[in-house]
């Protein structure tokens, strides 16, 4: 789903990243997901971190990378979820798994800042 465009050219690196994930979160909140927890880090070097954690309607736990683009050129936003990235991910999550006392059903989902919008990758890929 696109929606109008989103300001993402302007301010620190950091900036940009806490407006996209502000968005994002806006987004899947509208969407009437809860959020469990905002930039969940492993300890150590290393490790991983997860932009959000929420949880859906049907009690889904749900790994959201967040990333912006300011160009939709070399591929756009989701095009940068690298192999690498995405098992940093799974680890964190395992990580943040590991704390309860039954695992529910979880999927790692994507979502994409970029000049024409705010996209929603449901499932967009997975643990293995």
């Amino acid at each position: 789903m696109f929606l109008p465009q989103i300001k993402t050219d302007t301010g620190t690196t950091k900036q940009l990243g806490d407006t996209a994930e502000d968005a994002a979160l806006a987004h899947l909140r509208e969407r009437g997901l809860r959020l469990l927890q905002r930039n969940y880090r492993t300890p150590g070097r290393g490790g991983g971190e997860i932009d959000l954690i929420m949880r859906a309607v049907d009690g889904t736990v749900v790994f959201v990378e967040v990333r912006r683009r300011s160009s939709v050129s070399h591929g756009g936003a989701a095009a940068s979820v690298s192999a690498l990235k995405q098992r940093r991910i799974v680890f964190a999550a395992r990580h943040y798994l590991m704390r309860l006392r039954e695992p529910p059903a979880c999927r790692f989902d994507v979502v994409t800042v970029e000049p024409t919008g705010i996209e929603w990758l449901q499932a967009a890929f997975d643990a293995t």
